[in-house]
């Protein structure tokens, strides 16, 4: 983060707006690991690019894991559905910040966060006119999706398979939604997380990361 202001909390959520003070909304969605620093940093990043940034905490108090096993175990003992309202209610929240402009908003989710995201949008497609998804996927019945779809995958990834993303994309395009599927080679599962070696691909991460910006200011319009 540069310049940005002290981040400050709304309820079990990291917000963090940038320098102007206000911007478009970017809910972010994090992975099964919990609400890390890592993912309070990629909101301090949006915030640096012009964005009002929301991350929940999906877990609700404030719980992470740093190995496979415990981000497992996390995931197994949280209810999905009080999960799917605070992913609802967060988006809602973010929206109607007297720092975020009247309209729909963006979600980023990783993983886990990304399969909510695509959920979201799907569930409420009034609300969101940008997701952004790493390494995810989703099976459900997308018909309701609103806005455009970015996403990215790993050539290696042994929770999405190369199959999962041909055919999300797929449903997608058939359903004519925009999407722009990216996929960046020699790279695994976490290839964008810097706190997760050896996973973690630099070059790739700075160029999902800049498409990623571009993407959302073309379908939200920040300075």
């Amino acid at each position: 983060m540069s310049n940005a202001p002290r981040p400050r909390s709304a309820g079990s959520a990291y917000v963090v707006a940038p320098n102007g003070g206000e911007g478009p909304g970017v809910l972010l969605l994090h992975g099964w690991w919990g609400l890390t620093p890592f993912f309070r940093r990629v909101c301090d990043r949006l915030a640096d690019a012009g964005f009002v940034a929301m991350a929940p905490d999906l877990y609700g108090d404030g719980r992470s894991a740093d190995t496979p096993d415990e981000a497992e175990a996390l995931l197994a003992a949280v209810d999905p559905n009080l999960v799917a309202k605070l992913v609802l209610a967060s988006a809602q929240t973010l929206r109607n910040l007297p720092i975020t402009p009247d309209g729909p908003i963006g979600v980023v989710g990783f993983s886990m966060g990304g399969s909510w995201a695509l959920w979201l949008a799907a569930r409420a497609p009034e609300t969101i006119a940008a997701t952004v998804v790493f390494y995810a996927n989703q099976e459900m019945d997308l018909s309701d999706l609103g806005g455009a779809v970015l996403g990215h995958f790993a050539e290696h990834d042994e929770f999405v398979s190369d199959d999962d993303a041909v055919m999300l994309e797929a449903d997608l395009n058939l359903l004519d939604k925009p999407v722009v599927f990216h996929h960046y080679p020699g790279t695994s599962h976490w290839f964008f997380e810097d706190d997760r070696i050896p996973a973690y691909d630099a070059d790739a991460a700075d160029e999902a990361w800049e498409r990623t910006i571009e993407f959302l200011r073309t379908h939200l319009g920040a300075d």
